[in-house]
């Protein structure tokens, strides 16, 4: 076969048209996401073990404040079956990025790093956070600032969170950070004395000092910076904006109403975490 030599600027102008063509392709088919769910009706949800937002329960079923917004949400987009995908918290984003599952439905707080990475629906509730210590809070410890202020304390924060932003804002060394991969993590480093204090969300806190009876405790006083309050929503694929449009379009109606209350008031959510705050203002766009 007579080889053909093709002129070099014809060249690069056929391999710019294929990875125009490959982009193109990469597009559309991230853009049909929500056509694919609706044609198998089914859905990808990936999440962290994080009581009470997203969880696997005794029985081996997936539930959580955010899971139950997602059945609900997706039966009235007439999608019925929920298919979750457990993962580290730190692994959320790059599996939702590489397609591992179709949202990300864990509590994730919404913030202007992440906004950068994902796409998230409006808040759908606001929250605090507090520390998890030994009982009695023998180190007395109440804020980020008294475990700064003492270099011997070790505090147990969860890789991929918030919080290991807000300790070193505080002048908390990386030497005093344990970083843990999830919640249970945290409590056994308190119990175990690897660390005197874990710090998480109010109702994650007091979660575990339930799991664990009269070793540990929440504290009732954290003294936080209120603009540090966490406001937690679903994630998508930056690509994937029919998808997270339809859903933000649901959650907008029924946020709010009495049957969205009784659905996460088992979680320990009730009115007072409703928020009016927008992702775009979140995001700072």
């Amino acid at each position: 076969m007579r080889n053909i030599t093709i002129p070099t600027p014809t060249r690069r102008l056929l391999i710019g048209c294929a990875a125009l063509a490959s982009i193109g392709f990469g597009s559309l088919t991230q853009a049909d996401t929500l056509e694919s769910v609706k044609d198998s009706s089914s859905v990808r949800i990936g999440y962290a073990n994080e009581t009470p937002f997203a969880y696997t329960a005794l029985d081996g079923t997936v539930t959580g404040e955010s899971p139950e917004i997602v059945r609900k949400v997706f039966e009235r987009l007439q999608i019925d079956t929920i298919k979750p995908v457990l993962t580290e918290w730190g692994s959320l984003i790059p599996g939702l990025r590489a397609g591992r599952f179709d949202l990300i439905a864990a509590g994730m707080y919404i913030t202007p790093e992440r906004c950068k990475q994902v796409l998230f629906t409006d808040p759908h509730y606001r929250l605090l956070d507090t520390l998890l210590v030994a009982e009695g809070n023998p180190k007395k410890l109440r804020s980020y600032e008294d475990i700064a202020g003492n270099p011997d304390i070790k505090l147990a924060i969860m890789s991929g969170t918030v919080n290991l932003g807000y300790a070193r804002q505080a002048g908390i060394k990386d030497s005093q950070i344990v970083q843990v991969p999830d919640t249970t993590s945290q409590l056994q480093a308190v119990r175990s004395g690897r660390a005197d204090a874990a710090i998480g969300t109010q109702l994650t806190m007091r979660g575990l000092a339930a799991k664990a009876g009269n070793d540990v405790e929440a504290i009732a006083d954290f003294q936080d910076d209120p603009a540090r309050a966490g406001y937690g929503a679903l994630a998508f694929r930056p690509e994937d904006r029919a998808l997270r449009d339809a859903v933000n379009a649901e959650l907008k109606q029924w946020l709010g109403s009495d049957e969205h209350l009784q659905t996460v008031e088992p979680f320990g959510f009730d009115r007072s975490n409703l928020t009016d705050k927008t992702a775009a203002e979140l995001c700072g766009s």
